[in-house]
């Protein structure tokens, strides 16, 4: 059975998770081009005009798992890329809430010895 407080923490990721697609919405609506936070390296370079160091030494170590959260094709419509968007977010939080829980689980069986 779940608390109040779970009930409205579930509620908040959901919303939040459906929210989501408004990364993808409001750039095209206000033409500020990709979605705020989430350029490349190239795309640094061309908005400030230089590349941190730092950043340029681990830019290869990301590669996002499902590229520009598509599951189809680059020409995607619109209402596809925002349904592939709303799923995305649905498998991150069910691999953060997964991971979350086997260290929860692996913390709490260690305390027990």
């Amino acid at each position: 059975m779940m608390s109040p407080f779970q009930k409205r923490l579930m509620v908040g990721i959901v919303i939040m998770a459906l929210l989501s697609p408004l990364g993808i919405l409001l750039p095209k609506i206000f033409g500020a081009g990709e979605a705020w936070g989430e350029w490349s390296v190239d795309q640094i370079e061309r908005l400030i005009g230089y590349v941190p160091e730092g950043m340029k030494r681990i830019a290869w170590l990301w590669k996002a798992p499902i590229r520009d959260y598509n599951f189809g094709a680059e020409d995607s419509p619109v209402t596809a890329r925002i349904f592939y968007y709303i799923i995305s977010g649905f498998l991150g939080i069910i691999i953060a809430a997964g991971i979350i829980y086997l260290i929860t689980r692996m913390l709490l069986k260690n305390e027990k010895r």
